[in-house]
């Protein structure tokens, strides 16, 4: 088997100015483009660099991770961007993710392909790689068409209804192009992907350079997946017309049928290379992420000031969402720990939980980096949340590389891989569309082959968890939410999630943390307290349409309701 290469992300310096994404120079200083698209390794590395608008969250909100803005996790700064989803305070003047940037990947996208299109390599038939740089090239189109909508989908499930301009566009043309419906946009995405995923590769091992990274069938039909499965949910289905759930249930049953991916009971953060990942984002060293997330006793002195504020800290709310390794359901009431697993010890609340919970948060009493995690009162942990502490109670886990050190003279940076796209998403997709499809978890037929309950415990099973045995539908599909909860914390789904099912008003409201004192040696006692009350407001359910880009363009308008 041939050795599997990264593909390099080229991040580009750019400057945006007034006219927006028009004056976006996709070049990124390479040549004219009369001039670039003549060198292969040039007109790649183009490509490549389309690649490097893939959004990922390693702290996408000015350090925060959009978790910080569910209830899941609560960032350490009270005074940063993030806080302005939590207190309400953001507007169509005051927005907070930069999503609208994506408009530069795809004005790349579009000059790629435009240009591309009218590029003869045969000049160079009689180079020894020529016949190497054909076989890269076959799927550079369809990489940029299945990219570009994407793009799409990340700004349609932010937006709404969304400008969709399909070639490069001069300055009159961007400021005048209109919305697409949101309908139309998903349409759209679902038929490029089905006329792209039959010419692309399943993966490319057996093209030359043997990259990964790089956009597959998989991830072509993973994408029409998502796509439909956000098409069918009650924010864009009030009326939950079941034959949107049926679409979304069969575009996840054929990848299913598929057989490209399996589920991987090992850690899949920061392994491009595991059989579950359909589709990562990967990225060069840095410390960054632990430099923020790291409790500060093992940051060597790097986390002060300003930076010691700036952590993701997983809340009461989501631990409350892990199950005990039984099954069982767990929460910290104001009375105190209650579950009906006959084995949980109220004593040791962390322990026999399930597995997936010690892989997301680090919590008192955990081993990390040869020490013992003390988040007691008085315990070495115990900070201040402005000097590093936790605000909840907890620190995050996932995606941390435990072998990360700021010792000046021997640091040790790591590579952080974000995960686009895993299997385990397909298999919740598809118990979800079933369910909603169908009303019963158990049912399948000739042309549903699966049920929506064999889905579901697939992916509990591969935690290492028992089986869901609820019956009926509203028992079943708030089993199934849990599931979505706790299998992908973290990896930018919560938010999501919150608002395609429309349940912020129920969700995103009080936070809450945990105040631990030891009793005796390893005895302590836990009380749950009320770490901060959020403002919801329907409206939030979309993003605001930056005021700026409907001054540029009145097209836009109108605005999202109630902004």
């Amino acid at each position: 088997m041939k050795t599997l290469k990264i593909i390099a992300i080229v991040l580009a310096a750019f400057s945006a100015v007034s006219c927006g994404y028009l004056e976006f120079d996709e070049t990124n200083g390479l040549r004219e483009y009369d001039d670039v698209y003549t060198y292969f390794d040039e007109t790649k590395q183009i490509l490549t660099h389309v690649y490097s608008f893939i959004p990922q969250d390693f702290g996408a909100i000015d350090g925060a991770m959009r978790d910080c803005a569910s209830d899941d996790a609560e960032f350490g700064n009270t005074g940063g961007t993030v806080q302005y989803m939590n207190n309400g305070s953001w507007s169509a003047l005051n927005t907070v993710d930069n999503a609208w940037n994506m408009y530069y990947g795809i004005r790349a996208a579009n000059e790629f392909m435009q240009s591309f299109a009218a590029t003869d390599f045969t000049i160079y038939e009689r180079e020894p790689e020529y016949e190497n740089w054909l076989d890269q090239m076959q799927y550079f189109m369809y990489e940029a068409r299945i990219l570009r909508c994407f793009f799409f989908f990340e700004l349609a499930k932010r937006y709404g209804d969304i400008a969709m301009p399909l070639e490069k566009l001069d300055i009159e043309g961007a400021n005048t192009i209109a919305k697409t419906p949101f309908d139309d946009v998903i349409d759209y995405i679902v038929s490029e992907c089905d006329a792209c995923a039959p010419e692309l590769p399943d993966t490319y091992r057996d093209v030359a350079n043997a990259e990964t990274g790089r956009i597959t069938r998989g991830f072509a039909m993973a994408l029409k997946s998502k796509a439909l499965l956000y098409a069918a949910s009650e924010l864009h289905n009030p009326a939950m017309d079941t034959d949107r759930w049926k679409r979304s249930a069969s575009a996840a049953l054929d990848l299913i049928k598929t057989g490209l991916y399996t589920l991987d009971p090992a850690d899949k953060c920061n392994n491009p290379t595991s059989p579950e990942v359909v589709l990562a984002r990967q990225n060069d060293n840095s410390i960054t992420f632990e430099l923020y997330n790291f409790p500060i006793r093992f940051t060597e002195g790097q986390k002060f000031g300003s930076l010691a504020t700036m952590g993701t800290f997983p809340t009461q709310n989501l631990v409350n969402a892990f199950q005990t390794r039984n099954g069982y359901s767990v929460t910290l009431e104001a009375s105190g720990w209650v579950s009906d697993d006959p084995e949980f010890n109220p004593a040791r609340p962390y322990l026999n939980r399930d597995p997936r919970f010690a892989r997301t948060i680090l919590c008192n009493g955990d081993s990390f980096k040869g020490s013992v995690i003390a988040l007691y009162k008085g315990g070495r942990d115990d900070e201040a949340v402005s000097d590093g502490g936790s605000p909840t109670g907890y620190f995050l886990r996932k995606y941390l590389q435990e072998s990360t050190d700021f010792d000046p003279d021997a640091p040790v940076a790591n590579r952080h891989h974000w995960v686009v796209y895993r299997y385990a998403e397909t298999l919740l997709t598809y118990a979800e569309s079933m369910v909603e499809a169908f009303g019963d978890p158990d049912y399948s037929d000739g042309e549903y082959t699966y049920s929506a309950r064999w889905a579901l415990n697939q992916v509990r099973a591969n935690a290492g968890m028992p089986d869901v045995t609820v019956s009926g539908k509203d028992a079943f599909i708030e089993a199934l939410r849990n599931e979505w909860r706790v299998e992908f914390a973290f990896e930018d789904h919560r938010f999501w999630d919150v608002r395609r099912w429309k349940i912020g008003a129920e969700t995103q409201t009080d936070i809450y943390g945990v105040r631990i004192t030891q009793v005796s040696g390893s005895t302590y006692s836990y009380e749950r307290f009320l770490y901060e009350s959020r403002k919801w407001n329907d409206r939030m359910y979309l993003y605001p349409i930056p005021q700026a880009e409907i001054y540029r363009n009145p097209n836009l308008a109108p605005q999202n309701q109630g902004w």
